[in-house]
């Protein structure tokens, strides 16, 4: 019996250093995901200006031909971006991402196109590493602090290898990402970000595209306009993915520094029991005792 309640008090024990463990990993993600929140709403304006402003150069466009609006079916390459993370003890966050990516792959696949992996986060990287899948680009370091110059060195790459000539061309390029809802939902999120998808309102009066100007040209400030718009909606998805990051490792500690707090309880009621037992044990031994040595005393008279 005293073994088995030893044992039970190491169980004990353990449950209780991980539940502070858990606790702690809780409370620190609670206090990131603030952080979080108010980098993707500091971006916002942004965003949302440069989005507008390149809505209105197409719309005053008569015959848009640049190449990142293009659509070429010759070419069969497509590129899909995951957005993974860099640390675990965050539920199924990338097992998410990774099961719509491997979706996607397989359509583009049953579409004639060959789908090419860029990935950021050391998670997909090691998950496409262990079972021997090619990677073309991975960036590591940074998925739950992003900054703009990550945003800007993914878009940069990912417009070069989509203007590049011959085979090596990319013909689509696709993301994969979290998006981030509320405290208890994230949503994975597929978006075709080049070529850019030119959609056709009409005109109302809550709809009237802004009026600008663009010196020198159109075209030029369509060549500037075009990429920065692609690296700041990249940078939009990894915050997202950042803010959706924290708030799935909170759920996931939470839960389990709840089961480590129902195990110990667990363990808490059975040691009490083992204890009771040995108690109870011990004294049946000493009233045993004490009742042999009465008889042997009365029998000796």
């Amino acid at each position: 019996m005293g073994a088995q309640l030893r044992q039970l008090r190491q169980r004990i024990k353990t449950v209780k250093s991980t539940a502070k463990i858990t606790r702690a990993q809780e409370l620190i993600a609670t206090s990131r995901i603030v952080k979080a929140q108010e980098r993707v709403k500091a971006s916002a304006p942004y965003a949302r200006h440069i989005t507008r402003a390149v809505t209105a150069l197409i719309s005053h466009q008569t015959n848009v031909a640049h190449p990142l609006l293009r659509e070429d079916p010759e070419r069969r390459r497509a590129a899909v971006l995951l957005i993974t993370s860099d640390r675990g003890f965050c539920g199924g966050f990338n097992a998410n991402v990774l099961r719509e990516s491997e979706a996607l792959m397989a359509k583009l696949r049953n579409e004639g196109k060959e789908p090419v992996a860029y990935i950021v986060g050391t998670k997909g990287v090691n998950w496409y590493r262990f079972r021997d899948r090619a990677i073309e680009e991975e960036w590591t370091g940074f998925s739950g602090a992003p900054r703009f110059e990550h945003a800007e060195t993914i878009g940069r790459r990912l417009v070069a290898d989509f203007l590049a000539e011959g085979e090596e061309g990319l013909g689509e390029i696709h993301v994969i990402y979290t998006e981030f809802v509320s405290m208890l939902t994230q949503a994975v999120q597929t978006r075709r970000l080049l070529p850019l998808e030119i959609e056709e309102v009409e005109a109302s009066k809550d709809n009237v595209p802004p009026a600008y100007e663009f010196e020198p040209s159109a075209k030029t400030a369509l060549d500037q306009l075009l990429p920065n718009y692609v690296e700041s909606r990249i940078w939009h998805m990894l915050l997202q993915s950042a803010a959706s990051y924290y708030a799935a490792t909170r759920r996931a500690m939470k839960s389990a520094t709840d089961n480590a707090n129902e195990l110990l309880g667990v363990y808490t009621r059975r040691a009490n029991q083992a204890r009771q037992a040995e108690i109870t044990q011990e004294i049946s031994e000493i009233v045993g005792g004490a009742n042999a040595l009465a008889e042997a005393s009365a029998g000796s008279e």
